[in-house]
């Protein structure tokens, strides 16, 4: 399987045009494209990136898809309580399939976790709740994602235009198939743990020493690029995610805090949001009220659970993320 993927990958760019040509079929012309994507051409191959003529050609083989401007436009979290979000990702079979995984690979999970500073409970569950442990990484094919949002869809077309490019730039030794052949979610997210390009380029890792990053077959990649992303965004090993807290018949209305963690437990305390777990009094934190099924939750959360609204700035997918990994944690056994 690896040998053949190392076949695929040194044509990134270039198998589907000699396909085209071997079998007498035009490839796609790039003709009907407009001057934004010949512009964006121009730009890439002068970034270092492939030739200008092969890029145009790529993305006029590229389909706008009018399901992925509806997908973004109406995120599901957007309507949703946590009450209706947190049944979404926090299932038994979820949890099962985490153990199972956890204690199938736990050698390797543990020593990059451990490389990283990052709890190996967090990486287990970014991969659960991404793509179901790799079962579930996208049926979009990439390009026609960032293609269609950088080029159709205005509110954020600057960004999927960086994310665009940087696809072009990566080059084959990150991309474990042919440009045109990898496949994401709507956004443009790929592999495991649904890494953007930038990501991919910033903190990716080959962790096999292969020379590659493949983050759709390779576990000890997909698994220390993880880590890493959270090493690199704030992650501090021993250090709490969330509390539950306790609020006083008086507690102060805070409003919304924010996500940053800036006033000291000791402070929250005294605010009327008492912790009901033992945190050390100086530890900066900030409060999070979640509708549950039962009415408010109210949360302390701390730095590392920003670091989780790094991988996507939801505070509901952060919670996810930070109660699946608990689960996962003492179903395995873990500390």
């Amino acid at each position: 399987m690896r040998s053949m993927l190392r076949a695929a990958c040194a044509f990134v760019l270039g198998v589907g045009f000699a396909q085209a040509r071997g079998a007498d079929v035009a490839p796609p012309s790039s003709a009907a494209l407009g001057q934004a994507e010949h512009d964006f051409a121009a730009e890439v191959a002068r970034d270092g990136g492939p030739a200008q003529d092969d890029v145009l050609a790529v993305l006029a083989g590229a389909k706008l898809q009018q399901s992925i401007l509806d997908a973004i436009s109406r995120p599901a979290e957007a309507t949703k309580t946590w009450a209706q979000y947190r049944p979404i990702f926090i299932t038994q079979k979820r949890i099962d399939d985490g153990v199972a995984f956890y204690r199938d690979h736990r050698a390797l999970i543990d020593r990059v976790a451990a490389e990283h500073g990052v709890a190996p409970e967090i990486v287990v569950a970014i991969m659960g709740v991404e793509t179901g442990y790799g079962k579930v990484t996208g049926k979009y094919r990439v390009v026609d994602a960032l293609s269609t949002l950088a080029f159709h869809y205005p509110p954020r077309a600057k960004f999927f235009r960086g994310e665009l490019k940087q696809l072009f730039l990566l080059g084959d030794k990150h991309l474990a198939y042919p440009i045109d052949q990898l496949r994401g979610s709507y956004a443009g997210a790929m592999g495991w743990g649904q890494f953007m390009p930038t990501s991919i380029a910033n903190w990716a890792v080959d962790e096999d020493g292969d020379g590659r990053i493949d983050l759709w077959n390779s576990l000890p990649d997909i698994s220390a690029s993880i880590a890493n992303y959270f090493a690199e965004h704030g992650w501090k090993a021993g250090e709490p995610v969330a509390v539950r807290a306790q609020p006083a018949a008086d507690a102060k209305a805070l409003g919304d805090p924010g996500l940053d963690p800036v006033y000291s437990v000791e402070q929250m305390e005294a605010w009327g949001y008492a912790p009901t777990a033992r945190v050390a009094a100086e530890t900066p934190s900030t409060l999070l009220a979640l509708q549950g099924e039962t009415g408010l939750e109210y949360w302390l959360v701390f730095g590392n659970f920003r670091a989780i609204t790094r991988y996507n700035k939801s505070p509901m997918y952060a919670m996810a993320v930070f109660q699946l990994a608990q689960a996962i944690a003492a179903g395995a056994g873990a500390p």
